[in-house]
This record gives structure tokens, sequence and C-alpha cells, in this order.
């Protein structure tokens, strides 16, 4: 198996973009990941999506794509994975073109998610869940979400405020990044006052969805020579791993087992431990994610996530600097196009493109995408050579 680079990135500002399509969205992050790598075609496309059939009434968008972008006669297809559609898609053509099957690949993930009203996106959100076992008994997304928040606080004595630092550092972090969805800084007395959503979860400790797109070209590090004075950023870990998908068949519904197996996998492959990671751009749905997150990929003991962010060690000048440009919470979070987005911040990181929010000397990043409530994660870890 061969090395992999990403050659290029490009991703559009998130928000409610009633004036464009859903293939104005993904194609204009298209282009832009495509002019960044300086080529005109590529040999496969992989789209990332999860929701295109049931709010834009549109499947088939490997086709749907190409035709838009002029690849009419290039492979293309679409993955789907519920929140981790944008990593899954990237993980198909890294493998693809790893494997020497091709030579290059374009990765795009979109979504367009405000279409619809609220409800009938959160039936959509809903299918990542478990149908028979969980939707039939009426919860949520977020309901799961809340489940899981509340059983953490009682087990390991934190206070709802405990959290409000991933937020906080969150949309800090946003006010830097033109593509971010919320420009708006925050404190810890606005965060407990915030709405409930689903008790203990309020509105600050969710991500807002939005429409948006991000992209990246890949292709063989072997064949990258020059990138105008851009280091070569090279994908040196990726793996994929699996959990139940219904929440309540889990042996530990306080551990994200597919989170700590995929990052796992990602480290030795890279062989790196958590101490090499400089940045880390994490799945931030809600911010008891942020937490587990953290646990499972060994940057905190069990129960210990919260610390993280009370001892002030999450922003982009603190030991373990995560969601640099936003992440979900503040970026915005139109699903399939998340995981994307995250390893486009991750390669802006070690570009040193970031501003404000850059990370002194970053030179190994990692991104975490989730699907559903942990039932799929998928780890990619980048280097900046």
């Amino acid at each position: 198996m061969r090395p992999v680079a990403i050659l290029g990135i490009g991703q559009t500002q998130i928000g409610e973009h009633w004036d464009k399509s859903l293939r104005e969205i993904g194609g204009e992050a298209a282009f832009a990941a495509m002019h960044d790598a300086g080529v005109e075609t590529v040999d496969a496309l992989f789209v990332g999506n999860m929701l295109s059939s049931t709010i834009s009434g549109q499947n088939q968008l490997g086709a749907f794509f190409s035709d838009w972008i002029g690849l009419w006669k290039q492979e293309a297809v679409k993955v789907e994975a519920a929140c981790a559609s944008g990593a899954a898609a990237l993980r198909a053509g890294l493998m693809a073109v790893s494997a020497g099957e091709l030579d290059s690949a374009l990765v795009v993930g979109v979504e367009k998610m405000t279409d619809k009203a609220g409800h009938d996106v959160t039936s959509a959100l809903a299918t990542a869940a478990d149908a028979d076992y969980e939707l039939e008994q009426g919860i949520s997304f977020v309901g799961l979400n809340a489940l899981i928040m509340r059983r953490y606080m009682h087990e390991f004595g934190w206070k709802h405020e405990d959290f409000a630092p991933f937020s906080i550092n969150a949309h800090a972090n946003a006010m830097h990044n033109p593509f971010a969805r919320l420009h708006e800084k925050i404190s810890v007395e606005k965060f407990e006052k915030s709405s409930m959503v689903a008790t203990p979860i309020n509105l600050l400790d969710a991500s807002p969805i939005g429409d948006g797109a991000a992209a990246v070209v890949i292709v063989p590090a072997e064949k990258v020579v020059s990138l105008n004075g851009k280091p070569k950023i090279t994908i040196i870990g990726s793996a994929s791993a699996t959990d139940t998908i219904a929440v309540h068949s889990r042996k530990d519904p306080l551990f994200l087992s597919a989170a700590y197996e995929s990052s796992k996998r990602a480290y030795e492959m890279a062989n790196v431990s958590p101490d090499d990671i400089d940045v880390f751009e994490l799945h931030d749905a809600f911010s008891i994610m942020a937490a587990l997150s953290l646990e499972a990929c060994g940057f905190a003991e069990k129960g210990q996530g919260v610390r993280l962010g009370l001892d002030g060690r999450i922003s982009p000048k603190g030991e373990r600097p995560v969601c640099t440009r936003g992440g979900l919470k503040a970026r915005g979070h139109p699903v399939g196009a998340t995981g994307i987005y995250q390893i486009v911040e991750v390669v802006q990181q070690l570009r040193g493109e970031c501003g404000a929010t850059q990370v002194d000397g970053a030179r190994i990043g990692m991104a975490q995408n989730i699907g559903g409530s942990g039932a799929t994660v998928l780890t990619h870890i980048l280097r900046s050579d």
C-alpha cells in the first residue's frame, strides 16, 4: 500500500443557503479543492452524504455531482455512514488510491439541511439510530445523547456547567473562521441560561445544522513534488470501527468503544501515540460527545474528559487543542459534510493557515468523525512533511 497525500482542499461557508441548490454547494467545494490542487480532473469521485434522499429528494449523488463538475466518464459513488459519511467517503477514496487502483480522487462531503421544517430534519437525523429498538420508542437523536449525558453526570459527579468550556472554546475559535456558521462568543452564564432542548442538553450544548460542503483531492504521496511553498500533508493513519447501533445494547454506554478501536488502529498505523497529536478535531455534535471522545482516544481517563476543558487545556494555545476552527458546535454540522470539514481544518493547521487559532508548531493532526451515537467512528491522522 502506497502513502497518500492531500493535494488540495476546499469548503463553503455553512449557513442557510436558500439561494443555492445541493449541486451548487457541493460543486463550489469541489471546484475550490481542485483549484487548490492545481488539477482539472481526477480518476474518481467519492461523495459523503446522509440526507439527500430524505431532504432533497435526490439519490445517486456520484453521478449527480460528476455530471455537474464535468467528470462524466469517471467512477463516482455516494458513501453513507450517518454523520460519519464524510470520513467514510475519504477512507473509501484513500484505500483505492493507496492500493494503486486510482492515481487521484476527489472526495466531497455535502449536505443541504435547511430546505425542510425542523421536525422533518429531526426525523431524518433519527434514522441514524436503531429503528426497531430506539425510534419505535419515540426517542430522538438529541434525546439519546441527553440520556448518555445525564448518566455521565450521575456516574462521575459533574455538573452541567462543567461542560461549558467545550462550547466556549468552540465559539471563540469560530470567530476567526470565515466558513463557520456561528460568529458569537459565549460565557458560562450564557451557556447556563440557554434554552433547554432535552434535559440536560440545552441549546449551547448542541451543534447547529446547516447547508455546506467541503472537499479534498488526494493523490499518491510520491507524486507530490511542489506545492508552491506549502508543506506536503500525508495521511499516515486511517481506521474505521463500529459498535452496536442501539445505545442500550452496549456493555458500557459511557465509553465510545468504536472511537477507542478506530483511534487505536490509526495510532498503530501512523506509529504515534496520543502525546504526539498536536491538534484534534473531534466530533462535538453535543458537549457530552467531546468528553467521551477525549477519553476514548486516550487524552483523558474515563470520566475525566470534562477536566481538560475546565483546566483550560483545549484552547489553541493549550496542551490539547481541539475544535480549533469552531468544531461542529460553532462551525456548524451539515452532517454528511462534517468529516471532510474536519480534514480540511486539520490540513489548514498543518499548513499554518489558521491565523489567530493557529497551533504553534503543529505537525501531526487527528480528525475523528462519529456516525449516530457512536455506532460508526472513523479516525484519520495527518502529518506535515
